[in-house]
């Protein structure tokens, strides 16, 4: 362990693989595979020709709105992966404050993520109406897809307690 300002900089690593160890709940892919495996066609299907840099911010804010620190660590890395800014991973969380830092397409898109997320009060008109604003028809339903396949991979990783750190996207499980 490093030292940093007097205080002990964790093992990350040490610490990850012993909360994976240490937990419980199944394993939804292997107890459930059948399911698993629509959710992984439902999932390359839904972001199918969407830009992969707003597939990530999308599947980013999702995972911020769901408490997600699984999806959120895998799709943060994922999108560094693909070329995106630390600026621009540090400020989804906060992107109507910073909205410099985005496109309106994805304003757009962050805002209905948002909307279709904390669904409670309905996705309200003018949140639709700007979507469909910058995304055609078919992108808006993809987009739409997107964020119902993120929600539900958020689900099935906080269900199951999987470990933040961890990412168990291999061939095996597919």
């Amino acid at each position: 362990m490093g030292q940093e300002s007097g205080t002990a900089v964790p093992d990350v690593g040490a610490a990850v693989a012993a909360a994976d160890a240490a937990r419980t709940r199944l394993d939804f892919a292997k107890a459930a595979p059948k399911v698993f495996r629509a959710i992984i066609g439902l999932d390359a299907a839904a972001r199918a020709g969407l830009d992969p840099a707003l597939v990530e911010l999308v599947q980013i804010r999702a995972s911020h709105l769901n408490h997600c620190a699984y999806c959120l660590h895998m799709h943060t890395n994922d999108a560094r992966k693909a070329g995106e800014s630390e600026d621009r991973l540090h400020m989804v969380a906060v992107w109507r404050e910073a909205p410099h830092f985005f496109t309106e397409r994805e304003q757009a898109a962050l805002a209905l993520t948002e909307a279709v997320t904390l669904v409670s009060g309905g996705v309200p008109d003018d949140v639709y109406a700007r979507a469909a604003a910058h995304f055609d028809e078919g992108e808006l339903a993809q987009l739409l897809g997107l964020i119902m396949t993120i929600n539900t991979w958020n689900r099935v990783a906080l269900a199951t307690g999987k470990v933040a750190g961890t990412d168990e996207r291999r061939p095996a499980n597919r």
